[in-house]
């Protein structure tokens, strides 16, 4: 059974007199706290039935309102899900997955798909392969920026994001700087241009801070990304005679202080994820009028991607070809 073949099999229910798809979150961290479940709670069409996480607390903690589980079996046993968000440690998500896939259930599933390559080619064979969780798609300034390059050739951009984990204080995290934060970036590099990324060479990677340049097959990019310097996010999008011309831009020190500030305000994170859940309820009840949302597929070749470069920070540098 396909996905298209699951959409038809979509079971919904009324809620407040409009038809509503019965999520279940898994994984109740940060993520969670600051992004999903404040997304979840203003995205029409969705009601959330159950979460669960290795910590009961947690569950607790940031929903007191929904039924818990103990884990995700539990969750899909009971019985009342249309899909799931996996927002687990990534070393947990094919395995998560594979437990989705084995109800039936479209399946919406955190970046990076897996710890690598093989992981995420093993997410491309589950049937229904799940959707992965590439969120900077659905950011109204990149979007509008994606719609104004008109698949170029010769573009040269320059994308980085920085955090500061410390603050950010994850539950579990094992990931480096590159599988962290590089698959957000790596596939923006593809989806922006709608390119293929062919080689890949590493500049500097350790294990808060990865810098490296990709050659795509419309242009280049250099990725730059850390775990250990405020928040900020770029995108500076270049013609092949080097004159600027899109730039996206958030974060920095001032912004960093306006937070403290204003602790309640909404965590930018939420409007990129509702965005991404209107696109997942639209595609598991089988509307494919859109492409924005991540495939399997597209998570092979960011993990790809990943490969290539760890293999180029072993030679030295030297390019790698992107398999």
């Amino acid at each position: 059974m396909d996905q298209q073949e699951t959409s038809a099999l979509l079971r919904t229910h009324r809620a407040g007199g409009a038809t509503a798809v019965r999520l279940g979150l898994v994984g109740c961290g940060r993520l969670a706290e600051f992004g999903y479940l404040p997304a979840i709670r203003s995205t029409a069409g969705f009601h959330l039935v159950g979460v669960t996480d290795v910590n009961p607390a947690r569950c607790g903690a940031i929903a007191p309102d929904v039924p818990a589980y103990r884990t995700i079996q539990d969750l899909i046993t009971a019985g009342s899900l249309d899909c799931l968000v996996i927002s687990t440690p990534t070393r947990c998500h094919l395995s998560d997955a594979r437990c989705a896939t084995g109800a039936g259930l479209p399946t919406l599933l955190e970046k990076p798909p897996g710890v690598d390559v093989h992981e995420a080619r093993a997410l491309l064979g589950l049937i229904p392969s799940p959707w992965i969780a590439f969120n900077r798609r659905f950011e109204p300034s990149l979007m509008s920026l994606k719609s104004r390059l008109s698949k170029r050739k010769d573009l040269n951009l320059r994308l980085e994001l920085h955090y500061r984990r410390a603050s950010w204080r994850p539950f579990d995290m094992q990931d480096d700087a590159l599988l962290d934060l590089g698959p957000h970036l790596i596939d923006l590099a593809r989806w922006l241009t709608c390119g293929t990324i062919v080689q890949a060479r590493a500049s500097s990677l350790h294990d808060r801070r990865a810098e490296f340049d990709l050659d795509l097959d419309c242009g280049r990019a250099t990725i730059i990304c850390s775990t250990n310097s405020p928040y900020r996010e770029l995108v500076v999008v270049k013609d092949g005679r080097g004159g600027e011309q899109h730039t996206h831009a958030r974060g920095g020190l001032l912004a960093g202080v306006l937070a403290r500030l204003r602790p309640t305000q909404e965590n930018p994170l939420v409007t990129s994820l509702r965005g991404q859940l209107q696109a997942f309820g639209q595609a598991i009840r089988g509307d494919r009028t859109s492409t924005q949302l991540a495939t399997a597929g597209d998570g092979v070749a960011v993990m790809s991607t990943i490969a290539a470069v760890r293999q180029s920070a072993m030679k030295g540098g030297s390019s790698c070809p992107v398999g």
